[in-house]
Order: C-alpha cells, then sequence, then structure tokens
C-alpha cells in the first residue's frame, strides 16, 4: 500500500482541495510498518486472522445465495486488478456517539467524518448540543446538563464530552481512493444511484455515515474484509511525512489496531500537473458528484472565477454534454479533464472505541462561542 502525497508534500496535513498523486508519480512506501513486518509472530498471527476472518467471509457469501452480492464481489475483484494502488489523501473528522442506556450500546456516528480540521468536527458537536438542548425536553436539569457540555466545547479544543449518560467523541479517519494506470477508480457499475435521477433538484442525499455503527467485524464481502484486514497496519511511511506525523501514526496502529471501513463516497477530482486534485465535497451517490460536476460547469464556476462571455459559453455547453451523455463519469473542457471518482474512508477502533484527533493534526482555529446565550428557562439572550 502507498501513503503518497504529491510532490513530497506531506498528506497527513491534507485538506479538502489537496491532490492525490498516483504511484507512478511519487516513489511508493510501505504502508506496514518495516519492524512490524520483520516479526516471524506477527506475520504468524496475521496470516492465521485474515484466513479464518476470510473463510468466514467466503462461506456467509455462498451461504446468502444472494446473486446482487455475488456481481457486488466480482465488481469489487475487478476494481483491485485494474486499480491495485492505495493513493492516500490525509485526515477527516467527524462527532460519534455512545449510549449506554440503549438496547445496542456501541458507538454510532452522529455527525459525516467529512470534515478537514478536528475543530470543525468539535464546532458541529458544539451546534448539535446546543440545538438539542433549545429545542429538547423543556426540562431545566436536562437543558443544564447540556449546556454544560456546549461551556466545555466553547472553551478548550475538547475531543469527547458527556452529556445526559451520552458520551460524544471527536473522530478522526483517513481518505483514501485507489488508483491505477489511468488514474483514480471511478464509479463502480454496482454503486447505488438513486432510482430517479435529478439534474436540477439542489437537494443532497442524506450522509449515509449518520447512524453508521463503528463495528469492526461488519464487512460486505471477501474483498472488503480483505482490504479491511490489510488496512489494519497501515501507517504514515517515508520522508514525505514530518517526523511527528509519522510517530503518531505508528502510535495509533498500536492503541486503535481495529478498523472500520465507512460507507463509500465519491466526488470530482481534476487532473493537473500534480496528479488529481479534489475539487467539491464527498457526495453520497454518484449521480449527486455528476450533478455537483455539472452546476460547476454550467453555472457556479462562470460566478466565481468571472469567466468572460466566451468561456462562459464553452463551459455551458461541456456541462450540457456532460449531462446528456447520461451516467458519464468524465467531462473535459478546454485542457482540463475532470473525474468522478470513488473515495473511502476507514476509522482506527481500540478498546474504549474510535480514535479521536492526533497531536499532528492542525487547526487553523480555535474553540469559541458560536451561538446566543441559552438560559436554563430556555429562553435565548441575543445581546451578550
Amino acid at each position: 500500500m502507498t501513503s503518497g502525497g504529491p510532490g513530497g508534500a506531506p498528506s497527513g496535513t491534507a485538506r479538502r482541495g489537496t491532490p492525490l498523486a498516483p504511484p507512478a508519480r511519487t516513489p511508493p512506501t510501505s504502508g506496514i510498518h518495516p519492524e512490524a513486518a520483520r516479526r516471524r509472530d506477527h506475520n504468524a498471527r496475521m496470516t492465521d486472522d485474515w484466513k479464518r476472518r476470510l473463510d468466514a467471509l467466503h462461506a456467509d457469501l455462498v451461504r446468502r445465495d444472494d446473486p446482487v452480492a455475488w456481481v457486488t464481489e466480482a465488481d469489487a475483484v475487478e476494481a483491485s486488478r485494474r486499480y491495485p494502488h492505495i493513493a492516500l489523501r490525509g485526515p477527516v473528522f467527524g462527532v460519534a456517539a455512545r449510549d449506554e442506556a440503549a438496547a445496542e450500546p456501541g458507538w454510532r456516528l452522529l455527525k459525516p467524518v467529512v470534515d478537514g480540521m478536528p475543530q470543525q468536527a468539535r464546532d458541529g458537536l458544539n451546534s448539535h448540543l446546543w440545538f438539542k438542548a433549545k429545542d429538547g425536553p423543556d426540562d431545566p436539569a436536562v437543558r443544564r446538563e447540556l449546556l454544560a457540555a456546549v461551556a466545555v466545547l466553547e472553551r478548550a479544543p475538547a475531543d469527547e464530552v458527556e452529556a445526559l449518560g451520552v458520551r460524544y467523541r471527536v473522530v478522526r479517519g483517513d481518505e483514501f481512493a485507489r488508483t491505477g494506470d489511468d488514474g483514480l477508480e471511478p464509479p463502480r457499475p454496482t454503486d447505488v444511484e438513486p432510482p430517479d435521477p435529478s439534474w436540477e433538484d439542489p437537494g443532497a442525499a442524506p450522509s449515509p455515515d449518520v447512524g453508521y455503527v463503528l463495528d469492526p467485524e461488519r464487512d460486505e464481502g471477501p474483498m472488503a474484509g480483505a482490504l479491511r484486514l490489510g488496512l489494519r497496519d497501515f501507517t504514515y511511511t517515508g520522508a514525505r511525512f514530518p517526523s511527528d506525523v509519522r510517530a503518531d501514526s505508528e502510535w495509533a496502529a498500536r492503541t486503535h489496531p481495529d478498523v472500520v471501513r465507512l460507507p463509500v463516497g465519491f466526488s470530482v477530482a481534476e487532473r493537473d500537473d500534480c496528479g488529481w486534485t479534489p475539487c467539491g465535497p464527498l457526495s453520497a451517490t454518484p449521480h449527486e458528484a455528476r450533478r455537483s460536476l455539472y452546476e460547476g460547469m454550467a453555472r457556479v464556476w462562470a460566478m466565481l472565477y468571472r469567466f468572460d462571455e466566451h468561456k462562459k459559453v464553452l463551459y455551458a455547453r461541456a456541462a450540457e454534454a456532460f449531462r446528456a451523455a447520461g451516467r458519464a463519469d468524465e467531462a473535459r473542457v478546454e485542457d482540463r479533464l475532470f473525474r468522478i471518482c470513488r473515495v473511502e474512508r476507514m476509522v482506527r477502533l481500540g478498546p474504549d472505541g474510535p480514535e479521536p484527533p492526533r497531536p499532528s493534526d492542525l487547526d487553523e482555529y480555535g474553540p469559541m462561542k458560536l451561538h446566543p446565550t441559552l438560559r436554563e428557562d430556555g429562553t435565548v439572550q441575543f445581546d451578550d
């Protein structure tokens, strides 16, 4: 597995808009720490573990007698052949919650794991708790406890708070994509599309992250299981990453040895001299990413970048040709190439749950007060 960044740039500090360089442009580095790879007991343990888990996944696939699952698995096998490398994008952040009183008290995602900085996820949690206090049960004691957690998030970069018996944690993931000789992997034929896709409706599909159970045993088939098991020993290696990023990565592989793969997403990427640069948000379906590209070419980019009339016509014509093609995954305009690409993410888990942000993860700003003062009686004070 490669942990590559463009031109030697550290992917460990990547943000949305950071290029994904294909392995051909940078020397590949191993995702398994060399000391661990040399240990005989490590290799034996991994071999036995992999074999047991993959045998179980294969047996389950056969037992289900599900033609759709078989076709999906065949797609995954073909993808591993055509796009055998991994291009690491960098860290992403979200929020998970664990309710000890729930019937199934495991960790579930509360906010999508898509933020580029830990503080963005903390702010999302801040807002969630504030509105829960404002719009929830009219109980001063309940409101007081929720607002106490909000106060913590306003004062300090806290990665975990507790309120009303629920633990809330900012979680860290890694975003990556498969690459091959022709670049980033596009959507697969078996990736789910909306039943009635629209090019006009601006509404986005709900994020599949919300409510997703962080269960390390959750695999959709042998290929998904093999990738998850392979990611357990993945670390940031090579001189392109700062020493503190590498050290934190190696430590995380020990403290949070399990891996959960999150629902696949889709995004727009542009091919340039540095490789492939993502240029849009993570979407839940391929069509949503296509619509984002269509809107960009047809209208949005002309306003943002002040296109002249000739360029407006050129991009609008390319947008309509892309739309007319239906499920096209590439668009060309001038000398630019855009592709709808498949994006994968992973979250590490340890004995106490999902991995929080690492010391080397960067924030561009700190905690602050985001909302007006909310009193215990439910009134909102706007003049402070």
